[in-house]
């Protein structure tokens, strides 16, 4: 550990403590060496979960003294991703930044332009890029096993009628908050990363729970240039949940329900460095062919580990970022383009 690249996670809610901090302390190669936030509780948690990190109330403290990190996590609620990665930038610090990238993807592009002229590595954590159904589902796409694809189903769908509180409810654009960008980077981000580039967006997105800010039921359906239709649905009040994935092909289909287990795990303490970590019982394989001729099909384990396990590689020896920050960029697009196109109700092009 004495040569483990040290790391500031700046935020210890939910990303940070659920996701960030765990996968952090089980990839060989890292130390969580400090943790910024001021919440009397989770610096509690902190010093439990965590007692060889540092504390630290104000992120400020930590670009007074870069030369003490080698690697910066932005695990903050939306509106600070952007000046908490800026802030990273100008003090020369590799840095993650939790999805979404920024609220706008002006913003976005201009971070990505900033890291490049400063030569500092930049990356977005799409995290459900490793999940496992997710990762079982472009095997079989790209094996073939489905022949030619001509739809995409995807859905992250909950039963949450009460609103909570938090500034993932506030309707403050600069809070990126609501399912769209919550959920819906997540969905848009898969269905480009398994079927390429859009050529048309169409979205309805509502508020249907009786006082909310910010939509919390939004379809999105996406026209790739490769001729495929990615139909994404996300939402708070669906007290039946549909399939998580559905996958239509002129030779077969693939249908799988159920989200990752790797969240789960993460919030009852779990490390992915435990045995049988990601696996899915076999009662909830997915099922691949025909009705009347349909087979399980075994899911990939999850593995958000190889998110940080490939930064660690990048850093040192100057492999590929898990993440094109790029692609980040671009996904923010779509969405906005989603909440344009829900708004005016039209089809919307994707500039080239």
């Amino acid at each position: 550990m004495d040569d483990a690249l040290r790391v500031g996670l700046l935020g210890y809610g939910i990303a940070g403590r659920v996701f960030h901090a765990p996968l952090i302390a089980a990839t060989p190669g890292l130390r969580l060496h400090a943790v910024v936030t001021a919440n009397p509780d989770r610096r509690e948690q902190v010093r439990r979960e965590h007692p060889d990190a540092r504390l630290v109330d104000d992120a400020d403290l930590l670009w007074r003294t870069p030369q003490a990190l080698d690697l910066v996590v932005v695990a903050t609620p939306n509106r600070q991703h952007l000046p908490m990665a800026r802030a990273a930038i100008a003090a020369g610090l590799p840095v993650v930044v939790d999805k979404p990238l920024a609220a706008t993807a002006a913003e976005g592009r201009a971070l990505v332009d900033e890291a490049h002229r400063q030569g500092v590595p930049l990356t977005v954590f799409q995290n459900r890029r490793w999940d496992g159904d997710f990762r079982t589902a472009r095997r079989l796409v790209a094996g073939g096993a489905l022949g030619r694809v001509t739809r995409f189903e995807s859905r992250f769908e909950r039963w949450r009628p009460a609103i909570r509180p938090g500034w993932r409810e506030s309707a403050a654009p600069g809070e990126a908050g609501g399912a769209l960008y919550d959920l819906g980077a997540h969905l848009v981000d898969q269905a480009v990363q398994l079927f390429g580039p859009v050529r048309t967006v169409y979205a309805e997105v509502d508020r249907r729970r009786s006082g909310a800010l910010v939509d919390d039921d939004a379809f999105v359906a996406l026209t790739h240039t490769g001729g495929v239709r990615s139909h994404l649905w996300m939402s708070a009040v669906a007290a039946q949940l549909g399939p998580r994935i559905r996958i239509l092909g002129d030779r077969a289909a693939y249908t799988t329900y159920g989200l990752d287990v790797q969240e789960e795990a993460l919030r009852a303490g779990g490390r992915p460095d435990a045995p049988g970590w990601g696996e899915v019982p076999p009662e909830r394989y997915g099922h691949l062919g025909v009705d009347g001729d349909l087979r399980p099909v075994p899911t990939d384990p999850g593995r958000y580990q190889d998110f940080y396990a490939q930064l660690v590689a990048a850093l040192r020896d100057g492999g590929p970022l898990p993440v094109d920050p790029a692609d980040a960029v671009a996904t923010v697009e779509l969405i906005e383009l989603a909440h344009r196109s829900a708004t005016e109700g039209v089809v919307l092009p994707v500039s080239s």
